[in-house]
């Protein structure tokens, strides 16, 4: 099948999942497939039955591009442990490191659209992005405005990606723990799973309250920071148990109270196809989701 064509990466992914189905801890992306294993005896049997499957469809692997038995995986511009650590891949952070200040709307985005991709590494993303993300706003100049607020964010963004936290892999087979808080002007969630009698991060992320929200009433704002935390991981928390942490106590009851607030029955009404216990935790505890809303 020649590149270019349109539907040349669905018809390939469509190849890898007929290609490897029923083979268990395999997956594929395109053209990449990855073999991940506990035991090096086990790698090699899958080695040999993926090779073997390759070999009867007629496809061939070039092996100056295969990597076989490594303990770290660069994937999609992150690099995986075997100890189910995720981090930013290090080239990428090189290049976001070395990238000039941009001089216009058009590198202004470029910059925002590359350390975006991260941005579930950078607590209070939204708020220290917001001085260039104002830059880009339909009638400011082409020619960009850069003032000290502006360089302390471009310089904030690049040292956050560089130190930048190391998260841990989502398990399914895991309870999941949503945090969410809403601030004066911004929202924040993180998602977590306990290891080891440890709450570690999976995600973190945030975004600036938009000029209507900003009139919301407390309760409301607290509401907005559940549903928006809830849709943002909707893929791991829809269908599944899975407990959400506050430390605005009146939403304890949000999935049990009459709702008289028509704002707050309709979110009510969006949070009932999932399922999920409220816990109260105090503000103190609450430090990495408070700390994103603050924006």
């Amino acid at each position: 099948m020649p590149f270019g064509l349109v539907g040349a990466s669905a018809t390939c992914c469509r190849l890898m999942r007929k290609l490897l189905k029923g083979l268990s801890n395999v997956d594929s992306f395109v053209d990449d497939i990855f073999v991940f294993t506990n035991t090096w005896s086990e790698h090699m049997s899958i080695l040999e039955e993926l090779f073997d499957r390759l070999c009867r469809a007629n496809l061939t692997v070039r092996p100056s591009k295969c990597s076989i038995g490594y303990t770290d995986l660069d994937c999609l511009g992150h690099r995986v442990s075997g100890m189910g650590q995720l981090k930013p891949h290090p080239r990428q952070i090189d290049a976001i490191r070395d990238a000039p200040k941009p001089s216009n709307k058009t590198q202004v985005r470029s910059f925002l659209g590359l350390v975006g991709f991260y941005r579930k590494f950078i607590p209070n993303f939204a708020a220290i992005a917001s001085p260039l993300s104002d830059l880009t706003k339909k009638g400011q100049p082409n020619k960009v405005g850069w003032g000290p607020a502006q360089n302390k964010a471009f310089c904030t963004l690049k040292e956050k990606l560089v130190r930048a936290p190391i998260l841990t892999l989502p398990d399914v087979n895991r309870p999941f723990i949503l945090r969410t808080d809403a601030s004066e002007t911004g929202l924040g969630a993180v998602l977590l799973q306990e290891q080891d009698g440890s709450k570690l991060p999976v995600a973190y992320s945030s975004r600036k309250l938009l000029p209507r929200e900003r009139n919301y009433s407390v309760i409301e704002k607290e509401c907005l920071a559940v549903v928006w935390g809830i849709g943002k991981y909707h893929a791991y928390l829809f269908g599944r148990d899975f407990v959400l942490e506050t430390d605005h106590q009146p939403l304890l009851y949000l999935n049990k109270a009459k709702v008289a607030n028509a704002r707050l029955m309709r979110w009510a009404l969006l949070l009932q196809p999932y399922r999920f216990r409220v816990e109260a935790i105090r503000g103190v505890e609450n430090i990495g989701a408070d700390y994103l809303s603050r924006a």
